[in-house]
Protein backbone atom coordinates (compact mmCIF):
# COMPACT_ATOMS: atom_id res chain seq x y z
CA UNK A 1 0.00 0.00 0.00
CA UNK A 2 1.07 3.54 -0.70
CA UNK A 3 2.09 5.69 2.27
CA UNK A 4 0.91 8.79 0.44
CA UNK A 5 -2.39 7.13 -0.44
CA UNK A 6 -3.09 6.30 3.22
CA UNK A 7 -2.52 9.93 4.25
CA UNK A 8 -5.58 11.71 5.66
CA UNK A 9 -6.10 15.20 4.26
CA UNK A 10 -7.48 17.92 6.53
CA UNK A 11 -9.76 20.37 4.77
CA UNK A 12 -9.08 23.96 5.94
CA UNK A 13 -11.87 26.40 6.76
CA UNK A 14 -13.23 28.16 3.71
CA UNK A 15 -12.66 25.13 1.46
CA UNK A 16 -15.49 22.78 0.47
CA UNK A 17 -15.13 19.36 -1.14
CA UNK A 18 -18.04 17.93 -3.13
CA UNK A 19 -18.29 14.30 -4.26
CA UNK A 20 -20.43 13.35 -7.30
CA UNK A 21 -19.90 9.76 -8.48
CA UNK A 22 -16.30 9.82 -9.76
CA UNK A 23 -15.92 13.62 -9.75
CA UNK A 24 -14.30 15.45 -6.83
CA UNK A 25 -14.77 19.24 -6.84
CA UNK A 26 -12.79 21.48 -4.49
CA UNK A 27 -13.97 25.09 -4.01
CA UNK A 28 -12.15 27.80 -2.12
CA UNK A 29 -11.58 31.53 -1.95
CA UNK A 30 -9.28 31.55 -5.02
CA UNK A 31 -11.45 29.40 -7.30
CA UNK A 32 -12.63 25.90 -8.11
CA UNK A 33 -10.85 22.75 -9.34
CA UNK A 34 -12.16 19.28 -10.13
CA UNK A 35 -10.75 15.84 -10.92
CA UNK A 36 -12.17 12.52 -12.11
CA UNK A 37 -11.38 9.60 -9.81
CA UNK A 38 -10.38 6.22 -11.24
CA UNK A 39 -12.94 3.42 -10.88
CA UNK A 40 -12.02 1.26 -7.90
CA UNK A 41 -11.06 4.14 -5.61
CA UNK A 42 -13.44 5.60 -3.04
CA UNK A 43 -13.17 9.12 -1.60
CA UNK A 44 -14.82 9.91 1.75
CA UNK A 45 -15.17 13.17 3.67
CA UNK A 46 -15.84 12.98 7.43
CA UNK A 47 -15.55 16.00 9.77
CA UNK A 48 -13.22 18.00 7.47
CA UNK A 49 -10.96 14.96 6.95
CA UNK A 50 -10.69 13.48 3.47
CA UNK A 51 -9.57 9.89 2.99
CA UNK A 52 -9.15 7.64 -0.03
CA UNK A 53 -9.64 3.87 0.01
CA UNK A 54 -9.23 1.10 -2.57
CA UNK A 55 -12.46 -0.76 -3.36
CA UNK A 56 -11.19 -3.05 -6.15
CA UNK A 57 -7.49 -3.89 -6.01
CA UNK A 58 -6.14 -3.83 -9.55
CA UNK A 59 -2.84 -2.71 -11.03
CA UNK A 60 -4.37 0.62 -12.09
CA UNK A 61 -5.99 1.40 -8.72
CA UNK A 62 -2.75 0.62 -6.89
CA UNK A 63 -0.88 2.97 -9.21
CA UNK A 64 -3.44 5.77 -8.87
CA UNK A 65 -3.95 5.47 -5.09
CA UNK A 66 -1.15 7.76 -3.97
CA UNK A 67 -1.36 9.90 -7.11
CA UNK A 68 -5.01 10.72 -6.47
CA UNK A 69 -4.27 11.65 -2.87
CA UNK A 70 -1.45 13.98 -3.97
CA UNK A 71 -3.59 15.59 -6.68
CA UNK A 72 -6.45 16.30 -4.27
CA UNK A 73 -3.96 17.69 -1.73
CA UNK A 74 -2.55 20.02 -4.40
CA UNK A 75 -6.09 21.12 -5.30
CA UNK A 76 -6.90 21.96 -1.66
CA UNK A 77 -3.70 24.01 -1.29
CA UNK A 78 -4.30 25.69 -4.66
CA UNK A 79 -7.84 26.94 -3.97
CA UNK A 80 -6.89 28.19 -0.51
CA UNK A 81 -3.36 29.64 -0.97
CA UNK A 82 -2.49 29.33 -4.66
CA UNK A 83 0.84 28.50 -6.27
CA UNK A 84 3.57 30.69 -7.72
CA UNK A 85 6.87 30.29 -9.56
CA UNK A 86 9.51 33.00 -9.82
CA UNK A 87 11.67 33.22 -12.94
CA UNK A 88 14.62 35.49 -13.63
CA UNK A 89 16.41 36.25 -16.87
CA UNK A 90 20.14 36.96 -17.00
CA UNK A 91 21.92 38.51 -19.97
CA UNK A 92 22.59 41.82 -21.65
CA UNK A 93 19.36 43.01 -23.25
CA UNK A 94 17.37 40.01 -21.97
CA UNK A 95 13.95 41.17 -20.73
CA UNK A 96 10.43 40.01 -19.88
CA UNK A 97 7.40 42.12 -20.76
CA UNK A 98 3.65 41.52 -20.41
CA UNK A 99 1.49 42.77 -23.29
CA UNK A 100 -2.20 42.06 -22.82
CA UNK A 101 -2.57 38.29 -22.49
CA UNK A 102 0.92 37.55 -23.86
CA UNK A 103 4.33 37.26 -22.29
CA UNK A 104 6.98 38.84 -24.51
CA UNK A 105 10.55 37.59 -24.02
CA UNK A 106 13.72 39.18 -25.39
CA UNK A 107 16.29 36.42 -24.95
CA UNK A 108 19.10 37.19 -27.35
CA UNK A 109 17.39 35.98 -30.50
CA UNK A 110 16.87 38.14 -33.59
CA UNK A 111 13.17 38.38 -32.72
CA UNK A 112 10.94 38.64 -29.66
CA UNK A 113 9.20 35.49 -28.51
CA UNK A 114 5.55 35.76 -27.49
CA UNK A 115 3.89 33.12 -25.31
CA UNK A 116 0.14 33.23 -24.68
CA UNK A 117 -0.62 33.18 -20.97
CA UNK A 118 -3.02 30.27 -20.25
CA UNK A 119 -6.42 30.91 -18.68
CA UNK A 120 -6.34 30.85 -14.89
CA UNK A 121 -2.74 32.07 -14.67
CA UNK A 122 -1.40 35.55 -14.05
CA UNK A 123 2.08 36.83 -14.86
CA UNK A 124 3.46 39.83 -12.97
CA UNK A 125 6.69 41.74 -13.46
CA UNK A 126 8.57 41.82 -10.13
CA UNK A 127 10.79 44.81 -10.93
CA UNK A 128 10.75 47.65 -13.45
CA UNK A 129 13.72 46.48 -15.51
CA UNK A 130 11.90 43.28 -16.60
CA UNK A 131 14.45 40.79 -15.31
CA UNK A 132 12.05 38.88 -13.01
CA UNK A 133 8.49 37.58 -13.30
CA UNK A 134 6.11 35.71 -11.03
CA UNK A 135 3.64 33.19 -12.46
CA UNK A 136 0.62 32.66 -10.19
CA UNK A 137 -2.40 30.37 -10.33
CA UNK A 138 -4.46 27.81 -8.43
CA UNK A 139 -3.50 24.76 -10.52
CA UNK A 140 -0.03 23.49 -9.57
CA UNK A 141 0.37 21.57 -12.81
CA UNK A 142 -0.54 24.56 -15.01
CA UNK A 143 1.80 26.92 -13.12
CA UNK A 144 4.71 24.47 -13.34
CA UNK A 145 4.08 23.67 -17.00
CA UNK A 146 3.95 27.31 -18.09
CA UNK A 147 7.07 28.15 -16.06
CA UNK A 148 8.90 25.23 -17.70
CA UNK A 149 7.80 26.39 -21.17
CA UNK A 150 9.09 29.92 -20.48
CA UNK A 151 12.39 28.54 -19.12
CA UNK A 152 12.74 26.39 -22.25
CA UNK A 153 12.90 29.52 -24.46
CA UNK A 154 16.52 30.05 -23.37
CA UNK A 155 17.87 27.56 -20.83
CA UNK A 156 20.69 28.86 -18.64
CA UNK A 157 24.11 28.02 -20.00
CA UNK A 158 26.96 26.91 -17.71
CA UNK A 159 29.76 29.25 -18.88
CA UNK A 160 28.39 32.77 -18.40
CA UNK A 161 25.11 31.85 -16.69
CA UNK A 162 22.97 33.62 -19.32
CA UNK A 163 19.40 32.48 -19.85
CA UNK A 164 16.11 31.99 -18.02
CA UNK A 165 16.17 30.22 -14.67
CA UNK A 166 14.00 29.68 -11.63
CA UNK A 167 14.70 32.21 -8.88
CA UNK A 168 16.01 29.57 -6.44
CA UNK A 169 17.83 27.50 -9.10
CA UNK A 170 21.59 27.04 -8.83
CA UNK A 171 23.48 26.87 -12.11
CA UNK A 172 26.71 24.93 -11.87
CA UNK A 173 29.34 26.96 -13.66
CA UNK A 174 32.10 25.52 -15.85
CA UNK A 175 35.54 26.91 -16.49
CA UNK A 176 36.08 28.16 -20.04
CA UNK A 177 39.09 27.59 -22.27
CA UNK A 178 42.47 28.36 -20.81
CA UNK A 179 45.13 30.21 -22.77
CA UNK A 180 48.09 28.08 -23.79
CA UNK A 181 51.53 28.82 -22.31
Amino acid sequence: MSRIGKRKLTIPTGVTVELNDNLVTVKGSKGELSINIVDGLKVEVNDNVLSIDIEKETKNTKAMYGTTNALISNMIIGVSNGYSKNLEIVGVGYRFNVRGNNLVVNAGYSHQIEKAIPNGLTVELVNNNGSEITIKGIDKQAVGKFAAEVRKIRKPEPYKGKGIRYKDEFIRRKVGKKASK
